[in-house]
Parts: structure tokens; sequence; C-alpha cells
């Protein structure tokens, strides 16, 4: 089984506004069995809003009016414990129990009850299928957005779960399009943009010229990336990189429309705003979330990444954060398929540090969530646990989308070379066609021929919404040579709805079964409105 087809657990967080102010619901919208499905209502409690302040207090301060709208609690009313605790000792040692505590609370409270049972069966069977399980969590009320949720622990001394690589936790959305079929490459292809660094002023010329040298000291970071290890152990992919600085919106328009990237990587100052926030590319350059959703949807890119502050926060209004505001959420909505950005402000030199293992981590084709952990676990080992920089990087990633950028190594096709003894004599054995063409043929090589949306993955490539990503494999048992017995072509079907295959009876759905094929069979793939295609043994 490849990292993309790995179990996926799916929890959704929402206010009951019929409800009192504090009173949520938690959803399993997806599970990897069918009991999984819960629901559970529960209060959010006033003990877990008094750390969260005192969290903030201590590790961003200019957040303090972002806390959730629930139960008010003032910094004066705080638990003794919390407070006085940070003049006893070190502040390293409160820090580290103050994380330590919001952490293990936010876990409690998420996986109260039902929701703590579907979380261990969903692991237990991707222990069993040795997959990691991937949790990913919709938060459809605004107010608890802005809450570290990636550094929830089940209890002390257990990992934080964004930076295990067996639970690979990521945020997500739903209500959005479907996402297009995705075409994993086999290169790092990055358009880095370098915008303006601080709030909006005019830049000097030496201030130009400092982000160029910026610019050209990044990329060389994310080239190296694909560079071979030193002991010759990994086996990583090329890192292309193309650099522009404080661009107009035209200028990042017409790089993106003209080339062919699948991660945008942005450095540069951001606030929030309600379409997605802004983005100062430079003087009197803006772009918001919205506007640059449009081209990075159209070009296809596939990872958005931003080093600017509050990315991945909601805009706020009257004191109240409004809904689906978020830069990472907007693009998202607008069906961007995966998007890293910052919950806070984050340092330079642990901006670099974790670009460097993220890239890394993506060049030896690991899936984006788990690049994201171990990219992580590197900021954790430089900074310290009780220091929030590892909590800084929010991931959201689109519901349909697996994660995978770039083709995994064990997943390659295998093929044979052109001339060599195995095709000869086979090559036009058998073959598929739409029905309504005679001229349109995809001949059957070697004896298989694999069918799905993957790109890279497949020999018949079908672009259908139902179509399955490998959907299924069209077989020869017997010598195709043999002018006696001839060649036996068999159909498996891998797929999440079925092959239709047409009878004398009329269509018959063949699910995760093996089905024998005659010439002159027609056959649909995914659904009863798929184009018809005809299979023919070539006489």
């Amino acid at each position: 089984m490849s990292p993309s087809e790995s179990p996926c657990l799916n929890l959704s967080v929402a206010r009951l506004v019929a409800a009192e102010a504090e009173h949520f619901a938690i959803w399993v919208l997806k599970a990897p069995y069918p009991g999984g499905y819960l629901h559970h209502d529960c209060i959010w409690p006033e003990t877990l809003t008094q750390t969260w302040l005192a969290w903030q207090e201590m590790f961003s301060p200019r957040s303090l009016s972002c806390a959730p709208h629930v139960p008010a609690v003032q910094l004066a009313n705080l638990p003794t414990t919390l407070v006085v605790s940070s003049t006893l000792g070190s502040t390293t040692s409160y820090g580290g129990r103050l994380m330590q505590q919001l952490g293990i609370q936010l876990w409690q409270w998420l996986f109260e009850g039902p929701i703590q049972s579907s979380l261990d069966h969903s692991q237990g069977i991707a222990i069993g299928q040795n997959q990691p399980l991937r949790l990913r969590l919709e938060i459809r009320d605004p107010d608890l957005i802005t809450l570290p949720w990636e550094i929830m622990q089940p209890q002390a001394g257990k990992q934080a779960v964004s930076l295990s690589q067996q639970l690979l936790f990521s945020r997500t959305t739903s209500d959005i399009a479907p996402l297009p079929p995705l075409k994993p490459e086999q290169s790092l292809n990055i358009l880095l943009v370098l915008g303006q660094q601080n709030a909006p002023t005019q830049t000097s010329k030496n201030g130009t010229l400092k982000l160029e040298q910026e610019a050209v000291a990044l990329a060389k970071i994310l080239e190296n990336s694909g560079n071979v290890s030193p002991n010759g152990t990994a086996t990583l992919v090329p890192c292309l990189v193309d650099t522009l600085v404080m661009p107009t919106i035209a200028e990042l328009t017409s790089c993106l429309e003209s080339n062919s990237y699948n991660i945008l990587f942005y450095a540069g100052h951001g606030v929030p705003a309600p379409d997605g926030g802004l983005l100062f590319l430079g003087p009197d350059v803006t772009m918001n979330g919205t506007e640059l959703a449009q081209v990075l949807t159209r070009t296809h890119v596939t990872l958005a990444v931003f080093n600017a502050c509050w990315g991945a926060q909601s805009a706020r209004h009257n004191d109240r954060a409004i809904a689906r505001s978020s830069l990472a959420e907007v693009l998202l909505h607008h069906g961007v398929p995966a998007v890293l950005a910052m919950r806070d402000a984050i340092a330079d030199e642990e901006a670099i540090s974790f670009i460097k293992a993220f890239s890394r981590a993506l060049a030896e084709r690991m899936p984006i969530d788990r690049a994201v952990a171990v990219a992580r676990q590197q900021l954790l080992t430089l900074y310290k646990f009780n220091q929030p920089a590892w909590t800084l990087p929010v991931l959201y990633l689109h519901p349909e989308f697996d994660g995978q950028l770039l083709q995994p190594l064990a997943e390659s096709i295998t093929e044979l070379p052109e001339n060599s003894l195995t095709w000869i004599g086979r090559e036009r054995a058998a073959f598929l066609r739409p029905l309504e063409s005679t001229t349109k043929i995809w001949p059957i090589r070697g004896g298989l021929m694999r069918v799905g949306r993957r790109q890279q993955e497949n020999d018949l490539i079908i672009s259908e919404k139902w179509v399955s990503q490998r959907h299924a494999e069209i077989i020869c048992r017997g010598d195709p040579l043999d002018s006696i017995a001839g060649p036996t072509y068999f159909l498996r079907d891998f797929s999440r709805f079925g092959t239709l295959i047409l009878g004398a009876s009329g269509w018959r759905k063949v699910h995760h079964q093996e089905a024998l094929l005659e010439t002159g069979i027609q056959l649909k793939f995914g659904s009863s409105q798929g184009q018809i295609w005809e299979f023919i043994i070539d006489p």
C-alpha cells in the first residue's frame, strides 16, 4: 500500500449556535471503518480558556485580544498556580509546563468520549496496514482557529500530535469544490517570491539590494535540498528555483502562467484581512488571498508556502473573528490543494531552519504532511520544546488531497526497453479504444495496462472525476504468440466506485474483483455516465 492510500480520520468542530455560547459539537466526518462516524456534544471549559490566556501571555503577548469568544476570563482571574509558578524556578521550566498543560487539555477536550474510541480504532487499522494514520481537523468556529492545535498531546511524556510520523496531522476545511486530477511531479519546481519585509513604507535602493541578496541565499538553500546526500543513502529529486523580488501583480501572474511550478514560496510582510489577508509584494503593491487564489488554481500550483505573519489566522471585526478569512483557508476554498502558513510571527533564523528541513524532506519524496512533521521536529530540536517556534507552522490540506507532491519512488512504473525480446510480437496483441473512435487506440503492451486518473502511474489516463487515481489493470495470462490457445485477458478492479462491463443481460459492476475480458466487450470506469471503452484482441 502506498502512502497516498493511508487511512484517514477527519474531525470537525463547530459551535452550536442554538445552545449556550460555550457549547460545541465534534463530528467524525471521515473514518477508515463504517462505525467510526460519530458525533459528540461538549462544553468548552473555563479552565481551558484560562490556560490558553496564560499561554498567550507568555508566548504571544500581541495575541491576547484573540482569545476564543467563550466564557470571558480576564488575566487577573487566572489560577494562582499558573501565575505564581512563573516566579518559581526558571522561565524555561514554566514555559515547558505551560506548553504541555495546554496540549493535554486541548487533546482531552477534542478526544473526549466516543471520539477517542474512533481514533483508537482508526489507529489500530493503520497499524494493521503498516501505514500512518492521517488525522485532519476542521475548525468551523473562527474563534478557535487561532489556538495551537498542533501542540495537542494525549498525556505527559507522549509526543505532540504534529510531531508524529505515525499520526500525520493537518488542518482542513469542507464545503469546497472537488479537486481536479493532480499530476505528481518528478522535481520540485519552486517560484520564490520575496515581498516587502516590513510594514508598508517606501523601500530604498539599499533595501532592494538587501532583498535581492536574501533571495539568492534562500534560493540556494532550496536548490541544495535536491543535492545527493554525502553517504548516498537518500535518493533526492532535483529542485529548480526561479526568483521574483518585489514583483508587480502583473509580473507575478505572468511568471506563474509562463512556467510550470508545483510550489509557490512567499516571504514578506502580510496582515489579516477579510478576503484572505494582504500580502505586500512591494511599495504600494498589495494582493489579497482571493486574488492570489485565482492565478494559483489556474496555473495548477499544488503547494503554497507563506513565511508571513498571521497567514493562518482569521481577520477580526468588532473583536470577533471572521469565518473563512485566513489566507490558508481562502486558498484552500478556492482549490489550492495544500497551504502552509504561520500562526504567528516567526524569526528569520527559525524560518530558515524550517525551510531547510522541509524542502529536504520533500526532495526525499515524503508526502507534504510527513515533511512538515519532520521539519517541525527540527525546530523543536534547535529551539526547544518550551519555545513556540515548532508550534508556528500550520498546514492545511484539501480533504481530497493525499499530500503526495512527488511520485513516490516505490510506485514508479517499471518499463522494458522497446527493443526487448519481451516486446517482440506483443505490441498490438490487444488494445482499448473509445467506442466512438476507430482511429485512437491504447495498446496493451507487455501484457499489462494500468488505468486511472494519476498521470505518472497509468498507461491509460482517464480524467473523469469518478475514476480513481489507480482504478484498474488489464493483464494477460498465457502466450499471445500461441496460435492455438491464444492470450487470455482479465480486468482487475482496485477502484472506489468499480468498473462496469456490458454483458448479455446488461451492465454489471466489478468492484475489487477480477473479470474475464473477451474481444468486443465494452467497459465504463467508475460511473454509468462515463465514457464507453471497447476492448479488442487483435487477430
